[in-house]
């Protein structure tokens, strides 16, 4: 039981995702992975018909309120999260759906020249980085996102963003890239 308290302790006040790794070395020498997945597992059900649930994304686990119970409470964010231009977000999916990309290949696709700071912005933020350099004339700088993008999205891999082909109708596209992440409303629950 104390492991079980210490892992649901360790997930209330961290500020981002912990892995088992993590976990494990929170508790006492001896504690086997096995140990901390079987409490995971616990604080999991635990959880169930709340309106919080122990999620995994890419860089672990951590709680976060359920997607449903997210618009109501999102008034009560001290913070707002912040709105990003269209051109940041076309340019966060290109990289997304087509990594690894260079920035030509970005205006390629845009059909328009990037500004310097849109790249810059998506790199301050942690969810894209360089990965690589293309072996043309001027290496350029080969585009990826990183577990960060997964983790603020609620995602575990990139093989959960939704097909293409689902985000043909622009006006659900917006109303998606509108909505509050689940990350955002864990980290304040």
């Amino acid at each position: 039981m104390q492991t079980l308290r210490v892992i649901e302790s360790a997930l209330l006040v961290a500020s981002e995702p912990l892995d088992i790794e993590r976990l494990q070395r929170l508790l006492p020498d001896g504690t086997s992975r096995d140990d901390v997945r079987q409490a995971l597992d616990e604080l999991t059900l635990e959880c169930a018909g709340r309106a919080l649930e122990l999620a995994q994304v890419a860089g672990g686990y951590r709680y976060q309120v359920r997607t449903q119970y997210a618009a109501p409470v999102a008034q009560l964010l001290a913070e707002r999260a912040p709105r990003y231009s269209r051109a940041t977000l076309e340019t966060l999916a290109i990289i997304a759906y087509r990594q690894p990309v260079t920035r030509a290949d970005i205006e390629q696709i845009r059909g328009v020249s990037l500004s310097g700071g849109l790249l810059k912005t998506l790199l301050d933020r942690g969810w894209v980085r360089v990965v690589g350099h293309r072996e043309v004339p001027g290496r350029p700088a080969v585009f990826g996102t990183t577990k960060a993008f997964l983790d603020y999205f609620g995602l575990r891999s990139l093989a959960q963003l939704p097909d293409l082909a689902d985000l043909s109708d622009p006006a659900l596209v917006e109303l998606q890239l509108d909505m509050l992440p689940p990350s955002e409303a864990a980290h304040e629950a």
